[in-house]
């Protein structure tokens, strides 16, 4: 399974690489959903639930550790970094979050089928992170084919994997360890060789240590970001799993997921216009800055209306044909985060924008204060209004974020432009 490519390849245009990306994410996405349709069809609301609690407990640990690395070196124009720095602290902090996920488990009381269920996934999302410093190599060099050829496979595999071990004994804990094998499986036989035929000279983790607290200062307030951006999904779930139980949390998920199609486009075209974003930023071409991040927002925009039209017209009869009966009675919360997912679309294309401009540290406080707006909403809305509530605290938590983002990015362009003036 080794890819077949030469050394030091030509960067793809951009219209490829999105297409690249857009197939690799929207397979691999459709896969991820995937998985809560087996689940829900070959078992019941709670294996959803317990599935979905092992992803929102070790979701934010994995994201804080990862430090954002792929977007650092995506965006590393004047190359401060090489991989084996990258690959070097992604190793220890991976390490890391694996005994903090142990010891939130051991200190949230999970025990059981719900803790082997949290441990497992912590691994799986373990190996997840290692093959995604070689995704950022890749996006550096924007070879984001060679990403979705292993995105593609990842997300067959792992959906074949997880419904025969679920069919075959009945159980998400077997599910789940089948899940982890297909992810390691792609690591070593895929992701590694494609790393090193692009760094053939730093095939190996470097252990410069100043050099690494270096790297993980400048990841530092990221990794706070990702954590925030992690918790602002979960929180609501953590509420859910406290109030309402394991069943309703299986629900709400699953009807969530259902924004794939929208976050595929956004992330896939994210991710394809980052390097260009920031190359137009570091050489103070404001002008094609803002007009590729205008574009990105105005087809986020339109994202969102055809989803939340999509989930008006035809809520109940998408959800009973994808899940059963008893998800479509919940058709006006489909609704609900259609409409927060739409205005998450246009803050997430803010935040690359952000993210090129390499306005690290400012949005950190940002997403403190959208963390703190949607665990006060979930305080007060989710357990007198249940499902519907915790669908509005995710449109209110999304309205803060367009907010906050669309002030940092108006910034960045005036500092830009003044000092190019200057």
């Amino acid at each position: 399974m080794t890819p077949k490519f030469s050394q030091n390849p030509q960067p793809l245009s951009l219209r490829r690489n999105f297409s690249w990306t857009f197939v690799g994410n929207l397979v691999y996405a459709g896969c991820q959903w995937g998985m809560l349709v087996v689940l829900a069809k070959l078992g019941t609301p709670e294996m959803v639930g317990h599935f979905t609690l092992g992803l929102a407990v070790t979701a934010p640990v994995i994201l804080f550790s990862n430090l954002n690395l792929r977007a650092i070196q995506a965006t590393d124009a004047k190359q401060q970094y090489c991989f084996a720095d990258y690959l070097g602290l992604r190793l220890l902090t991976t390490i890391l979050s694996l005994l903090v996920i142990a010891g939130l488990t051991v200190a949230g009381g999970y025990n059981g089928e719900t803790a082997q269920v949290i441990l497992i996934i912590g691994l799986a999302k373990s190996i997840e992170s290692i093959s995604d410093v070689f995704y950022g190599l890749l996006q550096q060099h924007e070879q984001m084919d060679r990403i979705a050829k292993s995105m593609i496979v990842k997300g067959l595999l792992s959906l074949i994997a997880l419904g025969i071990g679920v069919y075959l004994t009945k159980s998400i804990v077997w599910g789940a360890i089948a899940l982890t094998l297909a992810w390691l499986l792609i690591l070593l036989s895929y992701d590694i060789s494609s790393g090193k035929l692009i760094a053939a000279s730093q095939r190996k983790p470097r252990w410069d240590i100043a050099k690494l607290m270096k790297l993980a200062g400048v990841g530092l307030p990221l990794g706070f970001v990702m954590m925030l951006i992690s918790l602002n999904t979960n929180i609501p779930r953590y509420f859910i799993e406290q109030t309402l139980g394991h069943r309703e949390l299986g629900i709400f998920a699953a009807i969530g997921y259902l924004q794939v199609t929208g976050t595929t486009v956004v992330s896939a075209l994210g991710q394809s216009a980052s390097p260009r974003l920031a190359r137009y930023y570091a050489t103070k071409d404001i002008l094609m800055f803002r007009n590729l991040l205008l574009k990105l927002v105005g087809i986020g925009a339109v994202l969102g209306v055809t989803g939340v039209v999509m989930a008006m017209v035809a809520g109940q009869q998408i959800l009973t044909l994808l899940y059963k009966p008893e998800y479509a009675q919940h058709a006006d919360i489909f609704v609900w985060l259609m409409v927060s997912a739409g205005i998450g679309y246009i803050a997430s294309f803010l935040g690359y924008g952000m993210t090129a401009a390499q306005y690290y540290r400012t949005q950190l406080p940002l997403f403190i204060l959208v963390t703190g707006v949607i665990a006060v909403s979930s305080f007060y809305l989710i357990e007198p209004y249940k499902l519907q509530g915790a669908a509005l605290v995710f449109a209110i938590g999304a309205i803060a974020q367009l907010i906050g983002s669309l002030a940092v990015v108006i910034y960045a362009v005036l500092i830009n432009t003044h000092t190019k003036k200057a």
